[in-house]
């Protein structure tokens, strides 16, 4: 049995992936755009469709949907945020996503980005790329045998970042609310005011709980901090005041900051701006301008062979699943109509 799939944001690169791991023979339509309002008729003519972040799964998209016969509504991503639930429940639609994938894609991604800066390579690169090989005290560096890494939620990604930097040398320390024995194994787990006032490198691995933990990273937050004390955030933007890492960068309250998301990314990533042309918030632009000191990549945490290889295998087997037996045990619960 098989059904026709609508795959949006399939890049160049992943086209091979998606035709090597199709076990099941599914007629696959690969899109590279995101789906938006602007091509959501690239969905006609299919019974599912399959999205990753940043997609635009809203009522009016979802509306049209129904309209063409997409009965099966799946993303290839943990997070389903960008999916209305509500319609999709209206509209009778399965929804499912991929709970995990490779917590190496993440961790290692993290680990690259707080050595970058605890080693001031970009800013070395930079001005060799420049021609200027002196070696200046912005270069001079600590070893991360001899620093502290705190580890904020110990999950599989935060563990997996552990067992990186204990590696390394590094004294790894860690903060969850729930302290598993697996992590207990690799780190000593303290309180989170502690872990600030302790750590070299602080380094988020934390659920977005909406309402809950937004702008987990503030002020506060960030003035428990050492003053050179370096910042990673490889989990979700909406974890960060962006105004308040600025603000602790420019008055030298905080050495560095590492970070592969932002609130609001759909404006910012996945998209090419003109030299001249400013970011869509002032903020984020500023801290771009801090670069090197400030280091950004567009959401390529997962963007690893063995990661998208994760994401495809599960969300086709999540397909193979609703069509043999009517229920995947990675569905999303949807809403109750009245």
């Amino acid at each position: 049995m098989t059904i026709q799939i609508a795959c949006y944001g399939v890049r160049p690169n992943e086209v091979a992936f998606f035709n090597n791991l199709n076990k099941y023979n599914f007629n696959l339509t690969l899109i590279e755009d995101l789906l938006t309002h602007d091509n959501i008729e690239t969905a006609e003519h299919h019974e599912a469709v399959l999205l990753r972040g940043n997609c635009v799964a809203d009522r009016q998209n979802i509306e049209k949907m129904a309209q063409y016969g997409v009965k099966y509504l799946f993303t290839r991503t943990v997070g389903f945020n960008h999916i209305d639930l509500e319609a999709a429940s209206e509209y009778n639609m399965e929804v499912a996503r991929v709970p995990s994938y490779s917590p190496n894609a993440i961790a290692e991604l993290s680990l690259t980005l707080a050595m970058m800066l605890l080693r001031h390579t970009a800013y070395a690169t930079m001005r060799t790329a420049n021609k200027n090989f002196i070696v200046d005290s912005e270069m001079f560096s600590r070893e991360i045998r001899n620093c502290t890494v705190g580890i904020i939620g110990t999950g599989k990604i935060g563990l997996t970042e552990a067992k990186l930097f204990k590696g390394l040398g590094a004294k790894v320390i860690g903060y969850d609310v729930f302290e598993s024995d697996a992590a207990k194994e690799v780190l000593e787990f303290k309180d989170l005011d502690t872990l600030l006032a302790e750590s070299d490198v602080v380094s988020m691995h934390v659920p977005y709980f909406p309402g809950k933990n937004d702008k987990m990273i503030n002020a506060d937050f960030l003035g428990k901090m050492k003053n050179d004390a370096i910042l990673i955030n490889t989990a979700r933007g909406e974890l960060q005041d962006d105004d308040a890492i600025l603000a602790a960068l420019e008055a030298n309250e905080l050495a560095g900051f590492g970070t592969d998301v932002f609130a609001n990314e759909k404006d910012l990533f996945f998209k090419e701006f003109a030299p001249w042309e400013p970011l869509p918030s002032p903020t984020v632009q500023r801290l771009v301008d801090m670069y090197p000191r400030v280091l950004v990549t567009p959401h390529i945490g997962s963007n690893t062979d063995e990661a998208l290889s994760n994401m495809i295998e599960t969300s086709f087997d999540n397909f193979n699943d609703i069509l043999t037996t009517g229920q995947t045990e990675n569905n999303v619960p949807l809403p109750t109509m009245a």
